[in-house]
């Protein structure tokens, strides 16, 4: 596996070791509404995994890249993101990325195997299409890599396991 997805997994192993079922669900006091508990968290990060599998295999099953064109906004905010390792705070997940709910023990249980499958997939594609093309786009982003891929998910998910840290029990 590639070391930006084997990063990823080591940090979210690290950051939720021994967590309690009590934990990964509760809510910090003071916290404003809205503001998602750990296991709330970990689904986010699950549902931008699961659908960037699912975007993969689209993309297999087409046998050519779903990418767009890029544009200079986009471009801007790969640099931003990718090229300088900076997650800007405050925006809004898409709407296919908020939590729904699953089960904390499933989402734990299913995170690490979604990252392995996610990284056997966006192999396959760089394999099959070339490591310079742009296999899908992202939704915010735009036109992604196979390796932009994996480096946007291991920034985002660097930014959220700061979250995830802050709400452990001290």
């Amino acid at each position: 596996m590639d070391s930006y997805l084997e990063q990823l997994q080591h940090a979210i192993a690290t950051a939720t070791h021994d967590v309690s079922h009590e934990e990964l669900t509760r809510h910090p006091d003071g916290c404003p509404n809205g503001t998602w508990c750990m296991a709330e968290v970990l689904e986010h990060l699950y549902l931008t995994y699961t659908g960037t599998v699912k975007g993969l295999e689209r993309c297999l099953q087409a046998g050519k890249p779903l990418a767009t064109p890029i544009n200079l906004k986009q471009r801007a905010r790969i640099s931003l993101v990718i090229g300088l390792n900076y997650f800007p705070r405050g925006r809004k997940s898409p709407e296919r990325a908020r939590p729904k709910g699953k089960s904390p023990d499933k989402v734990m249980a299913e995170i690490g195997p979604q990252i392995a499958t996610m990284g056997a997939l966006l192999a396959e594609c760089e394999s099959r299409y070339g490591a310079a093309t742009r296999v899908m786009d992202h939704p915010i982003l735009g036109p992604l890599t196979a390796r932009q891929w994996r480096k946007f998910h291991w920034v985002h998910g660097r930014h959220h396991m700061k979250q995830i840290l802050k709400l452990r029990l001290p």
